[in-house]
This record gives structure tokens, C-alpha cells and sequence, in this order.
């Protein structure tokens, strides 16, 4: 970690950060969360008999929306006209709920962490909401940045 955060100014003030400067490269990041839910809110997603329709399509809809609006949503993020955004469910019994997974891609001068991230936290969130009539006790955890490529700070990969 560099100890310096990139959005702040030499006095402390909030600043979008100039990346005028920077390569265009090929950019990609992965993100994940988990959202814990009841074994039959699960089972009612997987059937496809959720009373509002078809869960995952709708979510995964929602996460790339997220993603192409993050600049609107996280406030000094740069727009993006991200190239790519993959959302996958994972489905898991023990412990019963669905691993969201969220791959974004950008030629750009700055990186599609954010994007990933949010496409995660938008698709979580709409599990909810499109189960919440049926299981209000569902849950996330674990929503964070797996893999990253691309750009001046190198690679990363979570552990």
C-alpha cells in the first residue's frame, strides 16, 4: 500500500484525480459478495417461483446497470465506457445462499474496480429486494475486489 490517498489534496480536500497523463490499457476486475438467504428462498429462486419472476435475471440486469452508473453513484470515480460486464451466480446449500461474482472490462487510463464492485453490490441488493417479501433475515458479506489487471499499480489477486 502506498499510505497515500489519491483523492485528496495536499491540504486534505476532496479531488477527482487527473489521470490526463495515463496509458490507455486494457483494464479488468473481478469482485465478489455472498448473500445469505433461507434454504427455501433459495429453493424458490432456483425453481424459478419467486412471486416477483425470474431473480437472477433481473439481478444480474441490475448489477451491470450498477456498473455502468457508478460514476453517478460514487461520487469522483471517472465515467467509464466500460466494454464488457459479466455477472454470475453461484448457488451454495451449506451455507445456503448465492455467491455473486462481477467481471468488468475498460480500455481506459483508470481502472473498473469500482465497476465490479458496485455490479456486485447492486445485484446483491436486488436479490433482496426481489425475495424480501419472503425472507427479510438475508444478508451480505464478504463484498470485496478479488482480482485486478491492468494499469500503472500492476496486477493484484486477493488471497
Amino acid at each position: 500500500m502506498s499510505g497515500r490517498l489519491s483523492h485528496l489534496n495536499d491540504k486534505g480536500e476532496a479531488r477527482m484525480v487527473d489521470v490526463s497523463a495515463k496509458d490507455v490499457t486494457s483494464r479488468t476486475a473481478i469482485a465478489e459478495g455472498f448473500v445469505s438467504m433461507a434454504p427455501e428462498t433459495l429453493d424458490l429462486i432456483l425453481e424459478g417461483k419467486a412471486e416477483k419472476g425470474d431473480v437472477l435475471a433481473t439481478a444480474r440486469i441490475a448489477g451491470i446497470m450498477g456498473a455502468k452508473r457508478t460514476h453517478e453513484l460514487i461520487p469522483l470515480c471517472h465515467p467509464l465506457p466500460v466494454t464488457q460486464v459479466k455477472v454470475h451466480f453461484t448457488p451454495s446449500r451449506d451455507p445456503s445462499g448465492i455467491t455473486v461474482q462481477a467481471t468488468a472490462k475498460v480500455e481506459g487510463k483508470t481502472g473498473v474496480e469500482m465497476e465490479a464492485l458496485t455490479a456486485v453490490s447492486i445485484a446483491c441488493l436486488t436479490l433482496y429486494d426481489m425475495c424480501k417479501a419472503v425472507d427479510r433475515a438475508m444478508s451480505f458479506s464478504g463484498i470485496r475486489l478479488i482480482e485486478k489487471t491492468g494499469g500503472r499499480s500492476g496486477d493484484y489477486r486477493a488471497s
